[in-house]
């Protein structure tokens, strides 16, 4: 079976760095981005038959194109590659973090929950000082207090449980043996390093990813992590109690409560009694220009589904032109507006509403109410398309249900973190995954060979609003903070089929990066390759960003006219996707990262 590899190593600076913590979505100053920019790798679509796998990481590639060549399914690709994504680009996602995980064939789509907790001493004061006013995000970030239950290693077992073919320990060989015997430093590793100033302050973080001289492995070192491999094999051989018990846990529980300035609260309890959990799909359908698509994704703790769902409806209820410039090779200004104020309508609601279901009830009993078509239609109608209307800003949530809530809006705070792989098998099978460990280094706490997430920080530092009311996603005991990845899968609605796989890193634009993905595919007439590349911008209810040097002064005059402020940054996806196009599957990895599609040439 010949196997075509896209990887093209034409390479492109582009740009400043934005810093650790990139650019702030709320004033203009804030953090838009998790990670910042890196060097750009020119791609061309993949085109071929199943298998096929995108991920963030040519290494990672590889190794779920070896398990799916092995006969292995979706899900056992999925594992394998993600085992190799934490040990080779650790900054995005690992074994001390969370995911999202969607599985779909022909029969069902089902949904797996792997976000992590907060501890059971948790309260909703987490983030509040004795003074009344929140921590500072870095403040928060560093150290063991925004450290949650980790979940990835349960969600992945309870997926490859239902759904995997392959033995769980042999999905663990290729990144045990990468870990043992070392894998290259990749130039986008490099850059984040150099850019980090808070992971050398833990000692264990600043040995393993520093020289003795405190500066970054330069590209191309080889890096061992024989302690990785050491907690991949106990998880392999052991199953998850080789990593919610035993040492690991232990050790995870002892880096957490050691901080010497911002200890945290988890516990061995916390690790054994966290599960994961099956939640059901948020669906919606959608008119593309080649005819129906449903489209299916991560429901409530994650956001991103209903945004990504709010977005499309509504700029499909007020915007009919496709918005495509084909000589600037961007989405024109009026369809911008059209997208943007759709967008804040969706944030506005999802600041409102948005939190775990097991703590929050969906407005109307049911989420799918944020996503009814008569509802959407109401809130496009408040978008006013005019070429002289200003900008909805700020926007204000709806009223799905018939009673009012009684919650108050969350502040927006930053979000970050994550990667994204698809997958498609030989059996029809397709998962969509997205991990992450929040911040670039999550909460920069090195153990037993990986790094500690900051998801608590996802959380709302206040626990109340200005009016007292409370806001739905504080912090509780037990509870998933909200997140905005979206793994997300399409559907052929005349036969249940799965016809595409799309995902992306990128904290709260995730959503944007998504929307944008599935709207170029839908109605730009974008192959999989040209879509992840497209260029990138949204907002999170206020200022309006576009990805610098790729849209014209005319647009972005034309947008800052009707208000608020309008900046070009680095706006730094990490698009994944696979869609069949007739009796071919394509695939795109977005340039802005190191990702790779591997599948059948035919």
């Amino acid at each position: 079976m010949k196997i075509h590899k896209t990887l093209r190593k034409t390479l492109v600076l582009t740009g400043l760095l934005l810093g650790v913590y990139g650019v702030h979505a709320q004033t203009g100053d804030a953090r838009v981005q998790p990670e910042a920019a890196s060097e750009q790798t020119r791609k061309a679509a993949w085109r071929g038959q199943p298998p096929a796998i995108a991920t963030a990481n040519p290494l990672a590639t590889q190794a779920g194109m070896a398990v799916l060549q092995a006969g292995g399914c979706a899900v056992d690709a999925a594992i394998a590659a993600q085992w190799v994504l934490g040990l080779v680009e650790p900054q995005s996602s690992g074994l001390g973090g969370g995911a999202f995980l969607v599985y779909a064939d022909p029969q069902a789509v089902v949904t797996y929950d792997g976000r992590e907790t907060a501890p059971m001493a948790a309260d909703e004061n987490l983030f509040m000082q004795a003074d009344g006013t929140p921590l500072p995000f870095r403040t928060a970030v560093l150290g063991g207090r925004a450290v949650g239950v980790p979940g990835l290693v349960r969600m992945l077992a309870l997926a490859h449980e239902q759904h995997g073919c392959l033995p769980w320990a042999q999905l663990a060989t290729p990144a045990i043996d990468l870990a043992t015997h070392g894998f290259k430093v990749s130039p986008r590793l490099n850059t984040l390093l150099r850019a980090n100033k808070d992971l050398p302050l833990d000692p264990a973080a600043a040995a393993y990813f520093y020289n003795a001289e405190g500066e970054a492995w330069p590209v191309g070192h080889l890096l061992r992590n024989p302690a990785y491999a050491d907690t991949l094999a106990r998880i392999a051989t052991a199953g998850v109690s080789g990593f919610y018990e035993g040492e690991t846990a232990q050790a995870m529980v002892e880096k957490v409560a050691q901080h010497p300035t911002n200890p945290g609260l988890l516990s061995l309890r916390d690790l054994a009694d966290y599960r994961a959990k099956v939640r059901p799909a948020v669906c919606f359908a959608h008119q593309a220009d080649t005819g129906p698509w449903q489209v299916c994704g991560m429901g409530p703790p994650s956001s991103g589904a209903l945004a990504v769902g709010q977005i499309l409806g509504t700029l499909s209820a007020v915007h009919s032109d496709a918005g495509w410039s084909a000589t600037r090779q961007a989405p024109d200004a009026p369809w911008l507006h059209a997208y943007l104020d759709s967008a804040r309508l969706a944030f506005a609601d999802r600041a409102l509403y948005v939190a775990d279901p097991d703590f929050v009830a969906a407005p109307g009993g049911d989420w799918h109410s944020l996503l009814s078509p008569r509802y959407l239609a109401a809130r496009a109608a408040l978008i006013n398309t005019d070429s002289d209307a200003p900008s909805l800003s700020p926007a204000t949530a709806g009223q799905p249900g018939e009673r009012q809530s009684r919650w108050g809006p969350m502040p927006t705070q930053p979000e970050y973190g994550t990667s994204h792989l698809s997958v498609v098998d030989s059996r029809g099978h397709v998962v969509a995954m997205t991990s992450s460990i929040e911040t670039a280094f999550g909460s920069k706490q090195w153990v037993a060979g990986f790094l500690l997430n900051n998801q608590l920080t996802d959380f709302s530092f206040r626990p109340r609003d200005a009016q007292g009311r409370l806001i739905a996603n504080r912090v509780q005991p037990g509870k998933r903070p909200r997140s905005s990845m979206a793994p997300t899968v399409v559907l052929d609605p005349s036969s249940g089929k799965p016809i595409a796989s799309l995902g992306s890193p990128g904290g709260s634009f995730i959503i944007h990066y998504v929307a944008k993905s599935l709207w170029s595919l839908a109605h730009w007439g974008l192959d999989a390759q040209q879509a992840a590349a497209a260029p990138n911008f949204g907002t999170t209810g206020k200022a309006t960003f576009l990805e610098r040097a790729r849209f014209d002064a005319p647009t972005q005059a034309s947008l800052a006219a009707r208000g608020p402020t309008v900046r070009a940054v680095d706006l730094t996806s990490g698009t994944q996707i696979l869609i069949q196009r007739g009796d071919q599957w394509e695939g795109g990895a977005d340039p802005r990262r190191e990702g790779l599609v591997m599948g059948v040439q035919p």
